[in-house]
């Protein structure tokens, strides 16, 4: 079901899509079955429901709110529901069973992997990799160029649940690794790495690897880069350190 306000230009979908209110979806975008463009937030679910006390037929719901916008050569894969106010830019790639909430703006050429949620009001750059699973509640801001490993989790509150909500930020080129726990507040400085399993409780500089609980400077930057080299030239030995 597609709305009659939506502007849908040369798409490729299945049958079974949703597209709300005011969407945008550009050339050689594919939406696989489930998808639905342009949920509506919760105000304008309100809004829906004040407006249509008397109705039954929730199919009205299609022509509510501002929709969403997906840029040119985006692949939505199936189970995945993009609230309005949201923008995905070119060549965003989606795995499967992902939430993308209201106010969020994904860059181009991001993947995001299956079972993700993104919680709203949430700034992602360009070429960033979000493997399964993660989760990135209202104002985290990430780089460009960022990799974050399965099962990490960002958070907003330091004293939760409180009314206080603080931003976290994560800056270009970093890289953290699966299942890491981002304390809400953190700046995590230029191409520093979190090590898989750490709990990152304070700002981290840029340009050095942390680790563990609560995370410490473990090395820099390059000698991270160097392991990672003599890694990779090893491939199908043991016992590289």
């Amino acid at each position: 079901m597609i709305s009659s306000k939506a502007v849908i230009k040369n798409v490729r979908y299945q049958p079974n899509i949703m597209i709300y209110g005011r969407s945008i979806v550009e050339d050689d975008v594919i939406l696989m079955n489930f998808v639905e463009i342009g949920f509506p937030s919760r105000d304008t679910l309100k809004k829906f429901f004040d407006e249509n006390k008397d109705r039954n037929d929730l199919n009205l719901l299609i022509e509510y709110g501002e929709g969403s916008i997906i840029r040119q050569g985006s692949l939505i894969r199936s189970f995945n529901v993009i609230y309005e106010k949201t923008e995905l830019g070119r060549n965003v790639r989606t795995g499967h069973h992902i939430i993308i909430r209201e106010n969020t703006r994904i860059g181009d050429d991001t993947v995001i992997g299956s079972g993700t949620i993104i919680d709203g009001d949430v700034v992602i750059g360009r070429n960033v990799s979000i493997q399964s699973g993660v989760y990135i509640p209202p104002k985290v801001y990430i780089g460009d160029n960022v990799f974050i490993g399965p099962r990490a989790v960002f958070t907003n509150d330091r004293y939760p649940p409180s009314r206080r909500l603080i931003e976290t930020i994560v800056e270009d080129d970093v890289v953290i690794g699966a299942n890491s726990v981002i304390i809400a507040g953190i700046r995590i400085g230029k191409r520093s790495v979190v090590g898989a399993g750490s709990v990152v409780t304070k700002d981290v500089p840029s340009n050095v690897v942390v680790a563990g609980n609560p995370a410490k400077v473990l090395m820099s930057r390059e000698e991270y880069e160097r392991k990672k080299r003599v890694y990779e030239e090893n491939i199908g030995r043991l016992g590289v350190s």
